[in-house]
């Protein structure tokens, strides 16, 4: 077999994974066997995430009787439905559309009994799809704190609850305006260790953290915030419900699908291929290019000695990493993993990997991630590139992109988080080129 050739059916296997990994979390298999038994009262839905638009059309199509709701998704990540009102906004950065949304979502939820059922459907993206701010914040002022969270290099769960702390809706307070109604979550997740409370900023569960935490936040990253935030923090007046609060109402929480559901769906396509497969762990966090390094750190001697992995074998791994921005690049964590991990690396033989965003949207790019070769880096040098450059410049988008080598696959219509898969197909020789 010629080495493009060898190269083609390794990256075929790369992309049959992520795909698999995808399909796994799709709301329309997960939504139908999660639904509670029909309330006494009405049922109202709502909802806020990149998938909630697929998961009020899988209530819609599995749900006899009567129903009303509103969900609010990604612009892009509409789907039809007939009794559910969808919204779309923006994300990451949040704009006037979510704050309407946020507005109407709170209304939809008033003047509801004991005998009603709040169905609500949450996935990742839905804190920026719910920018409903305290009394004293405007828009700007959460579009502005939104910007630098992303760029600090906070990971999701201290980004959240900073959020929480400055939401009108988050952190319980959408849960409160659902009294005396039964409140449902099904959560789609896509953060590490699958915590209700980070999954769209916990709109509708109790949360434990405090004011207190969301400043040492601000002030560990050295994240500028405006005086009304700073304000709201210091003098508590941000606090969020917590557990045993009497406004929250009887709720239960279900997971439909989670990053570890979705490996474990790329890990038998693996083995069908005849690799044995390797799950590394659903809930990695950290700078995307340390993650990579330590990552490479497993990779090199697996396909050098055989040790701790021997080849040929796939490595998986999901969760959330961070990039904290200093070039002038676009930024995504997946390709920047891919391209740290491809520097560090140096072109080693036989080695493959793929990494991508599950809900096919990298960083702000309508880009999932991008696929690595051997001779990835040599490809590169041919046409100018350095590389190491690159990467200090947080532009491994523009790198993968001139190299033909990103995954786009459009709106997924779930997210179950980062998506890594590495294959170690041969012990490495010399390397192809150098970073």
């Amino acid at each position: 077999m010629s080495q493009s050739a060898e190269h083609a059916g390794v990256q075929d296997l790369l992309r049959r994974m992520f795909d698999a990994a995808v399909a796994a979390a799709q709301p329309a298999l997960c939504v139908p066997r999660h639904l509670p038994d029909p309330p006494r009262g009405r049922l109202v839905v709502i909802g806020a995430g990149k998938a909630s638009a697929a998961m009020a059309r899988a209530v819609e199509t599995c749900w006899t009787g009567p129903l009303s709701g509103l969900v609010v998704t990604r612009y892009g990540h509409a789907v039809p439905c007939e009794r559910i009102e969808i919204i779309e906004a923006a994300h990451p950065v949040p704009d006037a559309a979510g704050e309407t949304a946020a507005r109407r979502l709170l209304q939809q939820v008033q003047g509801l009994g004991p005998d009603d059922l709040v169905l609500c459907l949450i996935s990742g993206g839905g804190s920026a799809l719910l920018p409903l701010a305290l009394a004293g914040l405007t828009l700007a002022d959460k579009q502005a704190l939104n910007k630098g969270l992303l760029a600090s290099g906070a990971t999701i769960s201290e980004m959240n609850c900073v959020r929480r702390h400055l939401s009108a809706i988050k952190g319980g307070r959408l849960a409160a305006a659902c009294h005396p109604a039964r409140v449902v979550n099904l959560l789609l997740s896509d953060v590490p260790g699958d915590d209700a409370i980070d999954i769209a900023s916990g709109p509708t569960v109790a949360d434990p953290t405090t004011c207190v935490d969301a400043l040492a936040i601000l002030r560990r990253h050295r994240i500028d915030v405006p005086a009304a935030a700073l304000a709201l923090l210091e003098s508590g007046e941000g606090e969020t419900l917590k557990p045993g609060d009497p406004r929250l109402p009887d709720i239960e929480t279900r997971f439909i699908a989670t990053p570890r559901m979705a490996l474990e769906a790329a890990a038998r396509v693996a083995r069908q291929a005849g690799y044995p497969a390797h799950i590394l762990g659903d809930a990695i966090e950290g700078e995307a290019r340390d993650v990579a390094r330590t990552l490479a750190g497993i990779t090199l001697p697996s396909a050098r000695h055989g040790q701790p992995f021997r080849p040929p074998c796939v490595l998986l791994s999901g969760g959330e990493t961070t990039v904290t921005l200093r070039g002038q690049g676009r930024g995504g964590r997946n390709v920047e993993f891919l391209l740290a991990l491809g520097v560090a690396l140096g072109g080693a033989a036989g080695v493959h990997a793929l990494a991508g965003d599950t809900d096919g949207v990298d960083g702000q790019e309508e880009i999932a991630g991008a696929l690595l070769a051997p001779d990835t880096l040599a490809r590169a040098w041919a046409l100018g590139m350095n590389p190491r450059e690159r990467l200090d410049d947080n532009d491994a988008h523009g790198f993968f992109a001139a190299l033909g080598d990103s995954v786009i696959t459009g709106p997924t219509l779930t997210n179950v988080n980062d998506f890594r898969a590495i294959v170690i197909d041969a012990p490495a020789a010399q390397p192809h080129g150098t970073c």
